[in-house]
């Protein structure tokens, strides 16, 4: 973290200066304070000229119950935003999954024991915590911003105009803004007034989920495991963070095709009893249910996700975000994963778009990526489901498909296809571990100023800037790169201000030499930034871990959210132009 920069801050540096604006035009308005929104929130509240909103209809923050399962990737994220630390803190750490199966005999027995996340998957965890405190994480990051950005709670959206801006009437009053994103959920008022309707199917399957202070003679209790009777059905138990608590996934019921869950007026005794029955001969004793719900298992999303769709001549005005366009089951834990990374996604083009470094028309990309990401989620999710389901007939097949897809729930194998901003792969082999259209893989390095051990990954901060890491080959292009990134940044602006370039060489760090033209000059004092070098971790070279090609070198442009969109030779610098030129204006 560097602080100091326009002079000496005593105190907490996470504090940033209260700015002073008279603006009063609302520029971007969210709809709910879900995990999309709060991401959304949390994004733009750093940058006072835009003028940020989010209104939410309940009266106050969620205190319990929800989503809990936070994936490598979400955490990932969370690093951008300088709240993986706190995440981590407090969270439960998911290191093994167990797999109980009925034996000859009919007694469950465990029948499977294997690591949650593959060695080398990802430098951040999988971890369980209490949505409500991911959101506390976020509001704590909005009050702490140079806006001072708080919700506006009882206010409810009851419609839309849409004209050159965007009029959402609501129940305190109508409020004009320039976008319009609808994060509020399943039953999103956004996403009524646009008429676009979620469509897709049910399983016709009733479970129901509790957070419970229990004892019980179950051995893996604190252990993530996914349990079959032999003829009780199945529950997939997810240990809370404190040492405590734990969820249970019970499946509960077949329904008939017409038949709604709440027709079947179940309660927490129902939930219990089903529990105890799966897990015989171990027993439950609830001492206290926290939360619970019941809930039918069914997938579901929309065909675009904003007013106007991708190739359209108008750019979209107004977007929907999380629940509010694709809706599936809880268990495989990706509903507030894949919603947080809505958010990431359209923040940083918004702000683009806002800010005037790119034209209106990259908001299109948002809908484009996003909605075929979520239909992936969907597929994947039915396929979950129904593998859940069915366990029972092949337990070893389940678990096999878990594994198989771990690095899916893992949150690491979105992969965004060709296009505006994801590159050709025509020089993938000079950075094989650099997937382009995959988020940057981490690795360790040595900063060469202080010799500090750190993920280069963690340079990357949800600041909306761009990142172009320069793996030096046999011959150093860091001048001839400096130079170009000087197109893109404004008149009396910080040279990183709109693309961080971050040098990689070969060399350890106590045999490199190097002079101050290294490094940058910025801020109202001209301060150096030192934290531009980086050479390998002796331990793991990121060279051979990343499949960097030594001689020749890479380098690899990183969108503001994290995903590789271009890897080139660094003599290539004319090809780099025109890529960035298709993107950002100058």
């Amino acid at each position: 973290m560097q602080y100091h920069l326009n002079g000496f801050c005593p105190g907490d540096p996470a504090l940033h200066p209260k700015a002073e604006t008279t603006k009063t035009d609302t520029d971007v308005l969210i709809v709910g304070t879900g995990p999309a929104g709060l991401t959304l929130a949390a994004y733009l509240a750093q940058f006072p000229h835009i003028r940020t909103r989010i209104v939410e209809r309940r009266d106050g923050p969620l205190i319990m119950g929800q989503a809990d399962g936070i994936a490598c990737r979400t955490m990932e994220m969370f690093q951008a935003f300088n709240i993986a630390h706190l995440v981590k803190h407090e969270a439960y750490h998911v290191n093994e999954t167990t797999f109980w199966n009925p034996d000859d005999t009919g007694q469950i027995t465990r029948t499977g024991r294997i690591d949650d996340v593959e060695e080398g998957l990802s430098e951040q965890p999988h971890v369980i915590l209490s949505q409500a405190r991911v959101h506390d994480f976020y509001l704590d990051l909005m009050r702490k911003s140079p806006t001072r950005l708080e919700p506006d709670y009882s206010t409810e959206i009851t419609g839309l105009t849409i004209a050159d801006t965007v009029t959402a009437h609501t129940t305190q009053g109508d409020i004009t803004a320039k976008y319009v994103i609808g994060c509020d959920g399943a039953r999103s008022a956004v996403r009524k007034a646009l008429d676009i309707p979620l469509k897709g199917e049910a399983e016709n399957a009733a479970w129901g989920v509790m957070d419970i202070l229990a004892t019980t003679d179950f051995p893996d209790i604190r252990l993530k495991s996914a349990i079959t009777s032999r003829d009780q059905g199945s529950l997939l138990i997810i240990p809370r963070e404190g040492g405590y608590m734990v969820r249970f996934y019970i499946e509960l019921a077949k329904l008939n095709p017409d038949e709604r869950v709440a027709d079947r007026d179940l309660t927490p005794d129902h939930l219990i009893a089903a529990a105890n029955r799966i897990l015989h001969p171990y027993i439950l004793d609830v001492k206290q249910i926290v939360w619970w719900s019941v809930y039918e298992i069914g997938q579901r999303v929309t065909d675009q996700f904003a007013n106007t769709a991708p190739g359209d001549a108008t750019p979209p005005r107004v977007f929907i975000a999380g629940d509010a366009c694709h809706t599936h089951s809880p268990k495989a834990g990706q509903g507030m994963n894949v919603s947080m990374q809505d958010a990431f996604n359209l923040g940083w083009k918004l702000q683009s778009v806002i800010e005037g470094r790119a034209d209106p028309a990259l908001l299109h990309s948002y809908s484009a990526e996003r909605q075929t990401i979520a239909q992936d989620l969907i597929d994947f999710d039915r396929d979950f489901a129904r593998a859940f389901a069915a366990r029972g007939k092949d337990p070893k097949a389940f678990q096999s498909h878990f594994q198989k897809h771990a690095r899916y729930t893992a949150g690491v194998e979105t992969q965004y296809k060709s296009g505006p901003l994801t590159g050709a792969d025509t020089h993938q082999h000079l950075a094989t571990g650099y997937a382009i259209g995959k988020r940057f893989h981490s690795a360790p390095v040595n900063r060469w100023a202080d010799a500090h051990k750190m993920q280069l990954g963690h340079t990357i901060t949800a600041d909306g800037r761009w990142r172009l890491f320069n793996f030096v080959g046999s011959v150093d292009q860091t001048d001839a790169l400096t130079e170009t990134i000087a197109r893109y940044t404004p008149t009396g602006a910080d040279p990183d201000s709109i693309i961080d370039l971050r040098t990689v060489l070969q060399t350890p760090h106590r045999d490199t030499q190097t002079d101050a033209t290294r490094f940058p000059t910025k801020g109202t004092l001209h301060l150096q930034d030192m934290e531009k070098l980086f050479c390998p971790d002796p331990a793991a070279d990121i060279f051979d871990a990343r499949g960097i090609d030594r001689k020749i070198g890479a380098l690899v442009l990183v969108r503001p959210d994290q995903y590789v969109s271009l890897v080139l030779p660094p003599q290539q610098q004319n090809a780099l132009v025109n890529w960035l030129d298709q993107i950002l204006n100058t």
